[in-house]
């Protein structure tokens, strides 16, 4: 499903019980310098992610101090994040001139420990030759492992301009292990120049024909099953938020497309993509 970019008056894009992913929760909340914000999702772990700017975070009492180092857009700075346990009570206080701050949430029935990440796990795969050279910059990813329930926040960035993000195409919509998860995901796209756009897929069944939505700056994305590639055009990048909730475990078991599965042994570095979502 795609939701086109709105003002949502920092209400949920994606809320707690959203029909079509249940397992996550999405908000974009912008504030200006001073402004506070505040809230709390029961049921739901979450992880606070300024996209630009700054904020002040207090989280039932522990304080992390200017979480965020951006300037304009996301390709301004590095990601940090706060962890914030299930059913907490957050509150955010804007402390540069403004600021834009991804919330992202999986549902959880533990109540954990907060804990902020200022250094996130890069990696990088793909190549020029294959159209698939990305980055990728876990918030939430393998190194807390043991501090999270169920969600992994990461942030998926172009290197140079076009080509195909999600490739070979996979799926992650069904409880069978060892072979698939169900996670359900959530994306946010952003493109440089901002007026750059692209194309979201989603194949419901193998060699039969799915659904394509066209993705602009500020796109949300819905997936709750099917193999989903997307690309940008050619001259611009893109970057997109991504948002996974397990249903049983918080480890991703991708299932690649059979008819494009050969292909995980032509991109460099996929494979150990595909073990850091962990």
């Amino acid at each position: 499903m795609h939701i086109a970019p709105y003002d949502n008056q920092n209400k949920p894009i994606v809320d707690a019980d959203d029909p079509t992913v249940p397992l996550n929760y999405f908000n974009i909340v912008k504030l200006k310098k001073g402004e506070a914000f505040e809230y709390q999702v029961p049921g739901y772990e979450t992880c606070i992610t300024p996209a630009t700017g700054s904020v002040d975070i207090d989280i039932e009492g522990v304080r992390f101090a200017k979480l965020g180092n951006r300037g304009e857009d996301v390709w301004d700075g590095e990601p940090e994040g706060a962890y914030v346990p299930v059913g907490a009570k957050a509150q955010l206080v804007c402390v540069s001139d403004q600021a834009e701050v991804f919330i992202a949430g999986a549902r959880y029935d533990k109540v954990l420990d907060p804990f902020d990440v200022r250094e996130h796990d890069l990696v990088q795969y793909g190549s020029d030759d294959t159209k698939t050279h990305r980055k990728i910059k876990h918030i939430l990813g393998q190194k807390q492992q043991d501090k999270v329930g169920r969600l992994l926040v990461s942030e998926l960035f172009t290197v140079g301009q076009g080509g195909w993000s999600g490739f070979p195409s996979h799926k992650h919509d069904t409880n069978r292990l060892p072979d698939e998860t169900r996670h359900d995901e959530t994306y946010n796209f952003r493109f440089k120049p901002n007026w750059g756009s692209g194309l979201q897929m989603l194949q419901r069944e193998d060699n039969e024909p799915g659904d394509a939505y066209h993705i602009v700056d500020g796109s949300t994305i819905c997936i709750d099953k099917g193999y989903h590639p997307c690309c940008v055009l050619p001259g611009y990048e893109m970057y997109y938020f991504t948002i996974l909730g397990g249903l049983s475990q918080r480890s991703l078991v991708q299932y690649f497309q059979p008819t494009h599965a050969y292909q995980i042994e032509t991109i460099p570095g996929i494979k150990d993509m595909i073990a850091k979502f962990k």
